[in-house]
């Protein structure tokens, strides 16, 4: 399950940097809104999926309420989910 964690952790960290630093920009500067329209339900499902992944192998890492709190915090920012990766995820692979 952590292996699956880490692939949607990486395509929802991803989908997230596409739409705000490219779908976003080109959609108010270009008028060209098809970017977003076009990752906006990839991003949404990847995010979904992240955060129910996120509950389902808390138990299995025994996150406290702490590191649970910040992972999924971690969606919400540009970037974190990597960091989510490397200092939670990595470490415990199987």
């Amino acid at each position: 399950m952590i292996s699956v964690f880490r692939i949607i952790a990486l395509l929802e960290g991803l989908s997230y940097i596409l739409l705000l630093f490219v779908a976003v920009p080109v959609k108010y500067l270009l008028e060209d809104p098809s970017y977003v329209k076009i990752l906006g339900m990839p991003h949404g499902i990847l995010f979904v999926a992240y955060i129910a992944l996120a509950f389902l192998v808390k138990p299995e890492l025994k996150w406290s309420g702490k590191t649970f709190s910040f992972v999924l915090l971690a969606s919400l920012i540009p970037f974190a989910t990597f960091y989510v990766d490397l200092k939670y995820l990595k470490p415990n692979r199987k």
